[in-house]
């Protein structure tokens, strides 16, 4: 006659199977010294107009935000064009949640070595916006393959508000 372990051994290997899935997407994660750059590349210290310019495209809790970024002839910045972008809770009641607008967009590189990179945001449509009535500040995260921007609320986690260059 066969007999059951009191101690539940099938349930050891099934708590040591489900121990092990959890860990396992963490694996591809063990080089990147953040979780930034474990979901999409390095902080940027800094970023030139050339490399910023362009459509970059929502994920996450970002998806169906798209924004373009075009480069002035002077070299520092240029316009910015949004669609479905946050509206900030002060103009809410009068926007609704989102809004297709424009304005112009400045990046700042970083200080030093604990401060990244930035593209700071101007709108002046549909209406000109406070500084923090809406998402106007972006940090850069890049790697030899994609550009990214992103709402930087917690290093800790993969940003949920990002936005990929297409």
């Amino acid at each position: 006659m066969t007999r059951v372990s009191p101690t539940g051994g099938g349930a050891r290997l099934v708590t040591a199977a489900a121990v092990l899935a959890l860990l396992s997407p963490l694996s591809g994660c063990s080089s990147a010294s953040t979780a930034v750059e474990a979901c999409m590349g390095k902080q940027a210290v800094s970023a030139t107009t050339g490399e910023l310019e362009g459509t970059y495209t929502g994920e996450a809790h970002a998806k169906g935000v798209e924004i373009t970024l075009k480069a002035s002839d002077t070299g520092t910045g240029g316009t910015v064009t949004v669609r479905n972008w946050p509206t900030g809770s002060w103009y809410r009641s009068e926007l609704g949640p989102t809004f297709d607008g424009s304005g112009t967009w400045d990046v700042l590189s970083g200080a030093g070595s604990d401060d990244y990179g930035q593209v700071k945001l101007s709108f002046t449509e549909p209406e000109r916006f406070l500084q923090d009535d809406t998402l106007d500040s972006l940090s850069i995260a890049k790697d030899s393959e994609r550009l990214y921007l992103y709402e930087d609320d917690d290093p800790d986690v993969c940003p949920t508000f990002r936005l990929r260059r297409t």
